[in-house]
């Protein structure tokens, strides 16, 4: 029984084996039928997909072969226009060397002329000569003079007249120039005058203090010439005790020590108490006082100009140009006056409007040490701005506003036409009657000098030199250049404010009785 039941299940074990193993294959070939499908329909996909691709290759190919055909038919039209075009410049060129050739035979025929003309205009020159030579000496013969002596007068004849021609076109342009010149420069110097102010002269050599009485006179004297020995010594400034009613005067060519004498004086007087000791405390406090000013000075006349930074020793030293008088003119303001002009200047040239007030500011800063230095107050202002490494410029500018080295740049050129401007302009600076006097005398001898001129006036406090020149010596056109021969020798020998104006008149007169 036990049998029976294990071949029964070894039965269904097999059965159930061959049962699923049918299932097996049923379901591969199931799934290979479905592989089968899905390839055969990829494959047409495939195909489909192949054949639009071709189409569109063939589609953009059939394209870019219109697109190269027509780039083609341009090009091939490009090269036959430049094909007509080439052919018409060797057509040109051709026409071109054929006039060329025509014009070397006509060179070659024309040279051919010409050497045929030279040696006719030889032949000629060889007659003419010989012709030349024998009227020379039938003209030697007739008029006693020798060839030499008629080649000299003839010389000094044809001298003369143009000489006179020369003149004339020297007049011309001389003329024109100055126009033109005068005209920009007119234009350029009023725009910078009206732009800046003046002042007037009022500063004196000496200083003048007042006294309350005569009594002080004697107190100030002191006994035995006590106290005015020790004020002099003390303060270097010469007291001068006259008989000028109730005043007293401060002489010294050091205008700050002057100054500091000045308050320190007033002090003594206001103060009433006049003793050695005394007067060496108030000369202490006055010039503590006198180098506070300096410094406002200075500090307020760089700021006011505006000129950037400056070396703080240049500022002292430029206050100090506010005791220092030129002629009577304030040294510190004439100063400033000469770097606004200087500015106004270079504004209308378009130049550095700062370097060019530097410059004007500046350039008379030697005058503040030179009473105490040797040597002129350009070269000790070059000396002291070299010192504190100015620029370039405005040491040429110092050097050279009054000539004593050329100007290498515009500014000094500016520096020095600021500076004859501020110096002549009317009520500027006072002049000694001696100085006046010689100046006018030495202007009238060096214009009496020249040939041809009968008496010279100088006129306008020596600014006009009044030139009457012999009618039958100097023609119209000679007195431009005699003029100008004037003018050049003021400059090169007088020194002189501002310009000398030369003004040469000639007269003629025709005279007749009958």
């Amino acid at each position: 029984m036990e049998n029976i039941n294990i071949y029964v299940g070894i039965a269904g074990l097999v059965v159930g084996f061959l049962f699923g193993f049918l299932l097996i294959q049923i379901r591969m070939k199931t799934v290979k039928q479905t592989a089968d499908d899905i390839l055969n329909g990829a494959k047409k996909a495939a195909e489909r997909e192949k054949h639009k691709i071709i189409l569109r290759a063939k589609e953009e190919w059939f394209s870019e072969r219109d697109l190269q055909e027509k780039a083609l038919k341009e090009k091939a039209s490009q090269m036959d226009e430049a094909e007509n075009s080439l052919n018409e410049r060797l057509k040109e060129f051709n026409r071109e060397d054929e006039a060329l050739k025509q014009r070397e035979n006509s060179v070659v025929q024309k040279n051919q002329e010409i050497n045929s003309q030279r040696d006719a205009l030889r032949s000629k020159e060889q007659e003419l000569s010989r012709t030349i030579k024998k009227q020379n000496e039938e003209l030697s013969r007739v008029t006693s003079f020798s060839i030499s002596e008629a080649k000299e007068k003839l010389l000094e004849n044809l001298k003369r007249e143009y000489k006179q021609e020369a003149a004339e076109i020297y007049k011309e342009l001389v003329d024109e120039a100055k126009s033109n010149a005068y005209r920009e420069a007119k234009k350029i110097v009023t725009y910078a005058i009206e732009n800046s102010a003046a002042e007037y002269a009022s500063e004196m050599a000496v200083s003048v203090v007042a006294l309350p009485s005569e009594d002080v006179k004697g107190r100030i004297i002191g006994k035995d010439g006590r106290n005015i020995k020790s004020f002099e010594q003390l303060s270097g400034v010469k007291l001068i005790v006259d008989d000028t009613p109730e005043a007293v005067v401060l002489s010294c060519f050091d205008p700050v020590k002057r100054e500091i004498a000045r308050i320190a004086l007033e002090k003594l007087i206001g103060n009433g108490k006049i003793h050695p000791q005394r007067i060496e405390d108030l000369l202490a406090q006055a010039e503590a006082e006198i180098e506070k000013t300096i410094w406002r000075a200075g500090n307020e006349v760089v700021a006011s100009v505006g000129i950037g930074k400056i070396h703080p020793d240049l500022i002292r030293v430029m206050g100090r140009l506010y005791y220092r008088t030129s002629y009577g003119q304030n040294v510190l303001m004439h100063s400033k006056e000469v770097a606004l002009l200087c500015g106004a200047m270079a504004a209308e040239l378009g130049l550095d409007t700062k370097i060019a007030r530097r410059a004007g500011l500046m350039h008379d800063i030697g005058k503040a040490i030179s009473q105490s230095q040797e040597g002129t107050h350009t070269e000790l202002g070059f000396e002291l701005c070299s010192k504190y490494s100015e620029n370039p410029l405005v040491l040429n500018a110092i050097v050279s506003h009054h000539e004593d080295v050329p100007a290498d740049n515009l500014y000094s050129i500016l520096v020095a036409a600021a500076d004859g401007i501020s110096g002549s302009r009317p009520g500027a600076r006072r002049d000694t009657l001696e100085g006046y006097v010689r100046r006018i005398e030495s202007l009238e001898e060096l214009a009496d000098s020249f040939d041809g001129v009968e008496k010279s006036f100088a006129i306008s406090a020596g600014r006009e030199v009044r030139v009457m020149v012999q009618p039958d010596s100097i023609t119209d056109a000679m007195a431009d250049l005699l003029s100008r021969d004037i003018a050049k020798k003021i400059q090169q020998e007088l020194n002189y404010p501002g310009q000398v104006k030369i003004t040469v008149i000639r007269e003629t007169k025709a005279v007749a009785y009958a």
